[in-house]
């Protein structure tokens, strides 16, 4: 287990609860989660429930009877053993659980690390700890434990998010439940199948399309203020956390691209470098399920993990289309 101890003060917790009140003032104070509400959210989520680990640590070193101990319920079901899907229960001590808290706290809140730092920090510790200790049988995806990957998505408490940057929930009264994407194909406990998600991210051509070579063999040139048109779309990370929480996806994946992929079509259409955004419009428009089965319900929006917008995307396109008929 890896561990990182540093010099400890007095008034561990005290530091820690200004650093939550400090995420939650504003952007100004932290320029890196300008436009981030998730990002703010988990950054007031971390720093809060760090403080009340350390509290309650320090209350178990004067012997009291506070545990640090939880109940996580993992959504639990292999192809090669007969029986339905359960539930399994897990107890875990987040107060040895790591290591990720030391930089998934230092990316969302930026103050210094002059106190201890136990092991505590994101599900996808708990998971790791998990398969480490307890069960090496259990099946989920990670990589790249930062955000950018999109492989450890799922469901956790009811809402679809990535585990990496999910903090932990320290509330030891209440047990936290985790369970694949919804309304995918399971393919073994947290692993579910992507390859129609996938392929319909592929369908949308998401590479730069030109009728032209740049020119003198250079790259294309774009200006800053057309750089900045992608702000928001670009930062997708393929999770799948919107598409699943779309009912309208749940009902018709086969037929409906889902948010993901049109952001993506969108974040083609929107690039000055790109000479077929006619061609892209009228492919989406081809079939009425393509594009319009979006009801604009927004679920996308609400649990991106990202803070992207792919209903505003999907308007977008909607009206592109509607003019270029008109």
């Amino acid at each position: 287990m890896l561990r990182r101890t540093l010099p400890r003060l007095a008034s561990v917790k005290d530091r820690v609860a200004d650093a939550a009140k400090q995420a939650v003032k504003g952007d100004e104070h932290f320029p890196a989660l300008k436009g981030h509400p998730a990002a703010r959210e988990h950054a007031r989520e971390s720093a809060e429930n760090q403080a009340g680990l350390a509290a309650v640590e320090e209350e178990k070193e004067r012997g009291g009877r506070a545990s640090t101990v939880k109940e996580f319920q993992i959504y639990r079901w292999n192809p090669d053993s007969p029986g339905r899907p359960f539930l399994q229960s897990y107890f875990v001590d987040l107060g040895t659980c790591g290591p990720m808290l030391c930089l998934c706290t230092r990316t969302y809140v930026q103050f210094s690390f002059n106190f201890r730092l136990d092991g505590y920090g994101q599900v996808l510790d708990v998971l790791q700890k998990i398969k480490s200790d307890h069960d090496s049988t259990l099946a989920f995806r990670r990589s790249c434990r930062e955000g950018i990957c999109g492989s450890c998505s799922m469901t956790i408490d009811g809402v679809n998010t990535v585990a990496c940057l999910k903090p932990v929930d320290t509330d030891t009264s209440a047990a936290t439940m985790i369970t694949p994407l919804p309304h995918m194909y399971v393919v073994k406990d947290l692993v579910v199948d992507m390859s129609n998600f996938y392929q319909q991210y592929k369908s949308v051509e998401p590479w730069l399309k030109t009728k032209r070579p740049a020119a003198e063999g250079r790259e294309h040139a774009q200006s800053p203020a057309e750089r900045k048109k992608l702000d928001g779309l670009y930062e997708c990370i393929l999770c799948a956390c919107c598409s699943t929480a779309c009912p309208s996806y749940w009902w018709n994946s086969e037929d409906f691209l889902g948010p993901a992929a049109l952001l993506h079509a969108y974040r083609w259409v929107s690039d000055s470098r790109d000479e077929y955004g006619k061609e892209r419009i009228q492919a989406l428009s081809e079939g009425w399920d393509k594009l319009y089965r979006c009801r604009m319900i927004k679920s996308c929006t609400a649990t991106c993990p990202k803070s992207l917008d792919p209903a505003a995307a999907i308007a977008s396109l909607k009206t592109m289309h509607q003019l270029r008929k008109a």
